[in-house]
């Protein structure tokens, strides 16, 4: 069930998130978010890690539309010294 609340931005740009909001949320000092803006609304996205479950099937899907695109280690290896690079 979402409430009804208002906060103001300070000179900064600083935002406070009220405090029922942050209950009901579970939000910590340092959670991180993603900022969207359009038009006349903000909308703040909590950044949540993957578990080691899901982190596992990243990888396996990446690996596999590696091998689907016939990439081999070398050409990973390539990549990365040349994004290390610049």
């Amino acid at each position: 069930m979402s409430s009804l609340a208002t906060t103001k931005m300070s000179s900064k740009g600083q935002v406070v998130i009220p405090e029922e909001v942050r209950k009901r949320l579970g939000l910590e000092p340092g959670t991180q978010f993603v900022v969207i803006g359009d038009k006349e609304a903000v909308v703040l996205k909590r950044l949540t890690p993957p578990s080691m479950d899901e982190f596992d099937d990243l990888i396996a899907k990446a690996r596999k539309q590696a091998k689907v695109a016939g990439m081999k280690k070398a050409d990973i290896q390539k990549a990365v010294k040349k994004a290390r690079s610049k």
